[in-house]
């Protein structure tokens, strides 16, 4: 299977989104402790290993493991805001280190609305530097985009700008907004948007680019929302193929290993067709209301197949749907057996607490509550408040 593991290199970031969910926290990355990160995905037999964070560019070490991953056989991919990549010399130095795929965060191609949630200003330039930046230096480039309140209508106006205009992007990755951590926790009412606030715009963006030719995944979103599309989202292929992943948190959740996707279900959902295989609300924030799920009645072998026999992702090896319905019944057995879902596996250490990583920390805290204030948005919380 094609498991990918996240790592998180650093916990902060030169953007301020009123929705992270991933903030600031007081662990800190040497380039040792990474490595031991690498290692362990090694010992999994992954495919890949995504730098992520917080902002990764900013460590300074990142050139250093993104060679060391490459040199362990991973394939290397970047999750970014596209700040430093807009340095041609620092896209140049990624690319060499061995970084195979870089995706650039993207929520909308309208200048004030990026920069309301960004928290910063002329960030939307810098993001099209980077995606030049990594075509330049022969990256793959993939965009992401956080669905949320402000750009829930206009996901379709992102996608037909970016193609005209940036026609070398390969893939596109929507994410719905998570409300369960961080910023986007207590600022649900500002960006939690209504499943049925980006139905259309999503649906329209899927379409442009299924007739462009480009790949696409949403993640996050129930199949009732996305029925046209269904074999696109994240969530539902990896169950229909068994693959797992493990996100190494530089925080105190350490490494979680999730095998289980499924979520939450409206009583309706029972009698959906495509029920064994959607994941349901990703809602641990009750940000979102179940009543807006209903069934649907589409062929659940078609989306399978389309799934299991895309000559785009061989990292299934059945292609017969027979042979899938055998084997996707004996994964839920053993699945229900074993009880795995986001399990805390006791992997490597992932970071550490210092001093100077808690002065940085308690500076940060400082220097972001002034920035919340100035936004009008609310800070997260600290770790261990309720």
């Amino acid at each position: 299977m094609a498991n990918i593991g996240y790592i998180q290199v650093v916990r902060h970031c030169n953007h301020f989104c009123g929705f992270c969910s991933n903030p600031t926290t007081p662990y800190v990355h040497t380039i040792d402790s990474m490595k031991l990160l690498v290692d362990d995905l090694v010992a999994r037999g992954y495919f890949g290993a995504i730098l992520t964070g917080g902002e990764p560019s900013l460590h300074p070490e990142l050139p250093a493991v993104a060679r060391y991953a490459t040199e362990r056989g991973l394939h290397v991919r970047m999750i970014t805001n596209g700040h430093r990549l807009a340095d041609a010399e620092f896209a140049r130095e990624m690319a060499e280190a061995g970084l195979k795929l870089v995706h650039v965060s993207i929520y909308s191609v309208k200048p004030d609305v990026e920069e309301t949630l960004r928290g910063a200003k002329d960030t939307l330039s810098r993001a099209f530097a980077a995606i030049d930046n990594a075509h330049r230096f022969s990256v793959e480039v993939n965009v992401n985009c956080v669905i949320n309140k402000l750009n829930a209508d206009h996901l379709d106006a992102n996608v037909r700008y970016l193609l005209r205009h940036h026609p070398h992007i390969t893939h596109f990755v929507w994410n719905n907004l998570d409300p369960s951590m961080g910023r986007a926790e207590v600022n649900q009412a500002t960006y939690t948007p209504r499943l049925a606030d980006f139905e259309g715009s999503l649906y329209r963006a899927m379409k442009l680019l299924h007739a462009a030719g480009r790949s696409f995944r949403v993640e996050k979103v129930p199949l009732c929302y996305m029925t046209d599309f269904a074999w696109a989202s994240t969530e539902t292929r990896k169950i229909v193929k068994g693959e797992e992943r493990v996100v190494h948190f530089l925080d105190q959740k350490q490494t979680v290993r999730q095998t289980d996707w499924e979520h939450l279900y409206a009583e309706g959902c029972d009698e959906c067709s495509l029920r064994p295989i959607c994941g349901g609300l990703f809602d641990r924030g009750n940000g979102y209301d179940p009543a807006e799920l209903s069934p649907v009645f589409v062929s659940l072998r078609r989306v399978v197949e389309r799934i299991i026999q895309d000559p785009r992702d061989p990292s299934y090896p059945l292609r017969d749907y027979d042979a899938w319905r055998a084997d996707f019944e004996r994964r839920v057995r053993e699945a229900r057996a074993e009880l795995a879902d986001m399990q805390q596996q006791g992997g490597p250490q992932v970071g550490v607490v210092t001093e100077q990583g808690q002065r940085l920390y308690q500076a940060k805290r400082k220097s972001e509550a002034k920035k919340a204030e100035a936004l009008g948005v609310a800070q997260e919380r600290e770790a261990g408040e309720g």
